[in-house]
C-alpha cells in the first residue's frame, strides 16, 4: 500500500483563504491517487494521501524563514 505524505505551506491560494481548501485538498488526493494508478498500477484503495499543512514560520528556503525570504525576493 503506497503512502504519500504532502506537505504544503500554510496559506490560503485565494484571497480570505488562509489555508489550501477542503475542495483543493480532495483535488490533490485525486491526482495523486491517479498517479500511482498509472504509473505503479495501485488502485485508489491501496493508496493512502495525507495532507499536512506546515505554518509558514515552521519551514524556509535560502537559509531564510519563508516569510523573510518572500520579502527579500519582492525587493529585488
Amino acid at each position: 500500500m503506497p503512502i504519500v505524505k504532502i506537505q504544503v505551506a500554510r496559506e490560503g491560494t485565494k484571497p480570505g483563504n488562509d489555508s489550501i481548501t477542503a475542495e483543493e485538498k480532495a483535488q490533490l488526493i485525486k491526482g495523486v491517487s491517479e498517479l500511482l494508478l498509472n504509473v505503479l498500477n495501485k488502485p485508489f484503495e491501496a493508496t493512502f494521501v495525507v495532507i499536512e499543512e506546515v505554518e509558514t514560520e515552521n519551514c524556509g528556503w535560502g537559509g531564510l524563514p519563508t516569510d523573510e525570504y518572500r520579502k527579500l525576493r519582492e525587493l529585488k
